[in-house]
């Protein structure tokens, strides 16, 4: 079984999550065919930055667009906890909607990968 992010995926998301140390760094995860062929960064525009993190809208308009046109799906999220560990918090709960995406989260030099489920988050090994 593959695992649910290659590596290069997983070890950009972590140099993106220690560049945007102390704060929550955030993009979508992209591919084809269900398999996650890259981590596109977005700007985080919550207010409260290094405990939330809020994609760009216009980067998930221009991603949904592009895949219309024959480009990479978006198959998910990505985000960085930097005081936390690697699994959906509260809030992440809170803002799920449940559409079955793959949201990928960095915390404490790893990434794990979790399903936004309609039953709620179910870790992707």
């Amino acid at each position: 079984m593959e695992p649910c992010l290659p590596r290069a995926v997983a070890a950009a998301i972590l140099n993106e999550a220690e560049k945007a140390h102390p704060h929550e760094c955030c993009g979508l995860l992209l591919g084809h065919d269900g398999r996650i062929d890259t981590a596109r960064p977005a700007r985080n525009v919550a207010p409260d930055p290094a405990r939330h993190f809020e994609i760009d809208p216009q980067t998930l308009v221009d991603a949904h667009r592009a895949s219309r046109n024959g480009g990479p799906d978006v198959l998910g999220y990505y985000h960085s906890h930097p005081a936390g560990p690697a699994m959906p918090s509260a809030t992440d709960r809170a803002m799920a909607s449940g559409d079955g995406r793959l949201w990928a989260i960095a915390a404490q030099g790893g990434v794990r990968c979790w399903r936004d489920s309609p039953e709620g988050f179910c870790e992707e090994i």
